[in-house]
């Protein structure tokens, strides 16, 4: 598949590439990177259970990498690009690092933040889903089938 430099696309996959080493360590396959200036400033995967730890989400990770690649808890000209909608924990992360921009692949109709009826991102932050959807879901739903055999 050719994608554009640059495009979402391209940064999704690139968080695409974080969730394929999530699975390789059996951990949920989810993915991030956080972007500013059209350059990838943290990457970063789920390591829940590598580290014993139910907060070391994909989103996690990347917001406290980027954080420390920007010299400051505000990521407000940033993107994230993860592989699945965050979670309401991770939402609220988004909120205070004052997030630019939150793309995500596929939805997550059990915890994403999007069940919660009231607004749990900062104002200014814009969301856009469904960028990969097809490829991220697929890895999720066969690692989870995987599982319950």
């Amino acid at each position: 598949m050719s994608m554009k430099l640059f495009s979402d696309e391209y940064f999704m996959n690139e968080a695409l590439k974080e969730a394929f080493l999530s699975l390789e360590k059996d951990e949920v396959p989810v993915g991030a990177v956080v972007v500013w200036n059209n350059r990838i400033i943290a990457r970063a995967h789920n390591l829940v259970e590598t580290l014993n730890d139910p907060t070391a989400h994909a989103e996690m990770q990347a917001f406290t990498a980027a954080t420390n690649t920007v010299g400051s808890k505000y990521l407000d000209k940033c993107t994230l690009f993860v592989t699945l909608e965050p979670c309401i924990m991770c939402a609220g992360a988004a909120f205070w690092t004052q997030l630019g921009k939150i793309v995500y692949g596929a939805g997550d109709e059990k915890r994403g933040f999007t069940l919660v009826r009231q607004a749990v991102l900062h104002p200014h932050t814009v969301v856009q889903g469904g960028i990969m959807k097809a490829e991220c879901s697929k890895l999720l739903k066969d690692f989870f089938a995987q599982k319950r055999v």
